[in-house]
């Protein structure tokens, strides 16, 4: 069974940094890249930012360009997403996902094959 879990969420002031994790199991993690993408209220699910099965490429959305990091460790088949200098725009439900294939510049909620249930961060102004 697979799972993706993540953890790290919670309510921070604008300005601020929160570090999310995503631990995934039941499936061979270092053979799929992760995304992060999330859902603000009333909003569609969005893109955030991907990485490579290695950790050697990543992509980012503008809007978090320059303030958040992707990155993994496969020893803990665990992702995260360093999030710095928060906005209240960044307040969402923030998804971990996997799948088999880089999508380059083009990343889309449809496009993943697994998904956590997500966990909530709120950024107050």
């Amino acid at each position: 069974q697979v799972q993706l879990v993540e953890s790290g969420g919670g309510l921070v002031q604008a300005g601020g940094s929160l570090r999310l994790s995503c631990v995934v199991s039941g499936l061979s993690f270092r053979r799929y890249a992760m995304g992060w993408f999330r859902q603000a209220p009333g909003k569609e699910c969005a893109f955030v930012a991907a990485v490579t099965w290695s950790g050697d490429r990543s992509y980012y959305a503008d809007s978090v360009k320059g303030r958040f990091t992707i990155s993994r460790d496969n020893a803990k088949n665990t992702v995260y997403l360093q999030m710095n200098s928060l906005k209240p725009e960044d307040t969402a439900v923030y998804y971990c996902a996997a799948t088999v294939n880089w999508y380059g510049s083009n990343w889309y909620p449809r496009d993943m094959d697994y998904w956590g249930k997500g966990t909530l961060v709120t950024v107050s102004s």
